[in-house]
């Protein structure tokens, strides 16, 4: 009986000693601060730098993630990633889309609250709404909001309390209850844009499995190209909010929960769509990606497929419900 042991173990590659960890925090944190401070100059006027900030911030950051990224595949394609350090990605990417997980329930939580349970009260519903009636009296609840509760007391200057801005609601919404024709209706359009992509990644991925790069190039190039005009589209929709349909940040709750919704959803579509062009741009010019060993894309993808379901849940609790 042999009871000897083994004591060969597979080599795990440990990366040197990097600083660029903090420089992408600073970044963050630079993009925050600068957007924060803008949302605030929009409602408050102050004369501070904040889009400077958040460009500059945004910027930093790109340039740091650009840097690390090259580092990890030109160290994948020296063979120094392992099975176990393939395995911590795994885990890295799961727990990254996690966190925007939570991220985006904050705000659904949000959107939630003010519908079901603080709308209700302004207007003097329950225990809680009795003194806001007294507060706000004239406000009638609807959603989306007619009238803000500002405007049913007749403006900034006879709100006893909470005087925080001046807020004016919008002439029309971006709801389908108000939409004039379902064609001419964008947020319909980009909900089968992105599906599509959703569908045409999958394509690619089951491409590259096979073993055929003409077949993955082409499916993913159509995917960049369907979050493009996916972007377009969203660009299209705020231009009109903001110059047909007086629907801007400072609508009250309604304006505020649309736009950081679907703006923080845009910002990600942008963030996946590069993701996956620089999949592209890294099978066609450099040949990158086998049928075993292709994380980039499969990583850039599940965030896409994320980025889809956000949406789903977006077109039926903004614009639907």
């Amino acid at each position: 009986m042999n009871t000897e042991t083994s004591t060969e173990y597979e080599k795990y590659y440990v990366p040197e000693k990097s600083k660029l960890a903090v420089c992408a925090t600073i970044g963050l944190i630079l993009s925050i601060f600068g957007a924060s401070h803008g949302l605030n100059q929009m409602t408050f006027g102050d004369g501070a730098p904040s889009w400077t900030i958040l460009y500059v911030g945004l910027a930093f950051f790109a340039g740091t993630l650009f840097v690390w990224f090259r580092t990890t595949i030109r160290e994948n394609i020296a063979g120094m990633n392992s099975a176990q350090l393939k395995k911590s990605y795994v885990l890295g990417m799961f727990w990254f889309i996690f966190s925007e997980v939570m991220f985006f329930f904050a705000f659904f939580g949000t959107l939630f609250y003010v519908r079901t349970l603080a709308g209700p009260w302004l207007a003097g519903e329950g225990e809680a709404g009795r003194m806001n009636d007294l507060l706000w009296e004239g406000f009638q609840y609807s959603w989306p909001m007619a009238a803000t509760p500002q405007e049913a007391v007749g403006g900034v200057g006879n709100q006893l309390i909470a005087n925080n801005g001046e807020f004016q609601s919008y002439e029309k919404s971006m709801a389908f209850a108000e939409a004039g024709a379902w064609y001419k209706w964008l947020p319909l359009w980009n909900t089968i844009i992105l599906l599509s992509s959703s569908v045409t990644v999958h394509i690619a991925h089951l491409g590259l499995l096979d073993g055929n790069k003409k077949k993955f190039n082409l499916w993913l190039g159509l995917t960049v190209l369907l979050g493009i005009t996916f972007v377009g589209l969203q660009a299209l929709e705020y231009y009109e909010a903001y110059a047909h349909f007086g629907l801007t940040l400072n609508s009250g709750i309604y304006g505020s929960t649309f736009f950081m919704l679907t703006g923080f959803h845009g910002f990600h579509v942008m963030m996946g769509m590069t993701m996956l062009l620089i999949q592209w741009i890294r099978s066609v010019k450099y040949g990158h990606f086998t049928a075993d060993d292709h994380f980039g894309f499969e990583a850039s993808s599940w965030y896409w497929h994320f980025v889809d379901v956000v949406w789903v849940f977006l077109f039926l609790f903004v614009y639907i419900l």
